[in-house]
């Protein structure tokens, strides 16, 4: 009863104290579509989207990441900033989101990897998806070498039919797996996670000529072109950041390499886009994704603000190259409004 009271305690102190600071809370998000299977859970619908945004308008003040500093130092006592982001660059940002971001007036960031621009290939967790949970009849062994290592998984049993009837409500923070391909799926996405870009492309490169399958992109999954970018960032609604060139979990990389990766994108976006690139968001964005010289070299980039992908507000004094951020989902409004009241008063 003495702990209830005591959390009790603590829950309303932070609310009074929410009252006189100024604060803000990021909202992540990467696709607004709506797909026949979803299972990094990336996309929010159209019609989900268009209702957060509703409430989003209701709750406070909604700015670009480039502006949070301004917003957190000259704003009201207790008023909430709202930073929406998008990470990746899917062209659906462009066809699906924009128009309802500009519908309801709600500005957003979108990081966007520059090697993907225009790319034939779709992210590699698409196109691992693409092979394994979308395709009819699969040879019986699946050998792949990756590195120094071989795998081998016997399908036999999943081969002979599709996949897809038992993969449309699968996601991968679910504990089964419905069929052997969901498994393989399973364990390719952690064992192709920490590799480089050339690295998880042949894997899948070898993992679609396997498949009897092209390494086309579909055009449910594409990205934005060089044209597309431009035209996203057309009229000032949607601030363009940096995502790095090719996703890769910066941890893992050299150091050389990850200055490469960081500046190179902002590089390329500057020249596309003809201004200066002051945000960036580190891909996956988790606490062992990148480190503290990682935090150095996107500071001596020249960026100005950084996003990470973990929870948490954002005050006055929170480091502004690691700003926490709270990942959205594909829920109505009433959930929505439901979820956020627990961020904003948690």
């Amino acid at each position: 009863m003495k702990i209830c009271g005591i959390g009790r305690a603590r829950q309303i102190a932070r609310r009074v104290t929410n009252l006189f600071v100024r604060r803000a809370i990021i909202l992540l998000y990467h696709r607004v579509a709506e797909l026949p299977s979803d299972p990094q859970l990336l996309c929010v619908t159209p019609r989900n989207f268009a209702d957060q945004l509703q409430v989003l308008r209701k709750l406070g003040r909604i700015v670009h990441v480039k502006t949070l500093k301004q917003a957190l130092e000259h704003g009201s006592r207790g008023e909430l900033i709202i930073v929406v982001s998008f990470d990746d660059g899917y062209a659906d940002n462009l066809y699906n989101a924009k128009p309802l971001l500009e519908r309801y007036d709600v500005p957003a960031s979108v990081f966007v990897t520059s090697g993907y621009l225009g790319s034939e290939r779709e992210f590699w967790y698409d196109d691992l998806e693409r092979v394994l949970l979308h395709n009819g009849r699969l040879p019986d062994t699946l050998r792949l070498k990756v590195g120094e290592c071989c795998y081998e998984w016997d399908i036999s049993s999943a081969a002979a039919h599709t996949a897809s009837r038992n993969s449309s409500a699968w996601n991968i923070a679910q504990m089964d797996d419905p069929t052997v391909r969901h498994s393989i799926y399973r364990s390719l996405f952690h064992i192709l996670h920490p590799l480089s870009d050339r690295q998880r492309q042949k894997v899948l490169e070898d993992l679609a000529t396997w498949a009897g399958m092209d390494t086309k992109h579909r055009p449910t999954h594409r990205t934005l072109s060089p044209e597309e970018l431009v035209r996203l960032a057309q009229g000032g609604m949607i601030e363009i950041g940096s995502h790095t060139v090719s996703h890769p979990v910066l941890s893992t990389l050299a150091l050389s390499k990850q200055r490469e990766e960081i500046a190179a994108s902002k590089t390329c976006l500057e020249e596309i886009l003809g201004y200066r690139i002051a945000s960036f968001a580190y891909p996956f964005g988790g606490r062992s994704h990148y480190t503290d010289q990682t935090v150095r070299t996107v500071r001596e980039a020249g960026f100005d603000w950084a996003c990470s992908n973990f929870a948490g507000s954002v005050y006055q004094d929170t480091d502004p190259l690691q700003l926490p951020r709270f990942i959205v989902r594909d829920w109505d409004g009433d959930q929505f409004a439901r979820t956020l009241k627990g961020w904003v008063h948690g």
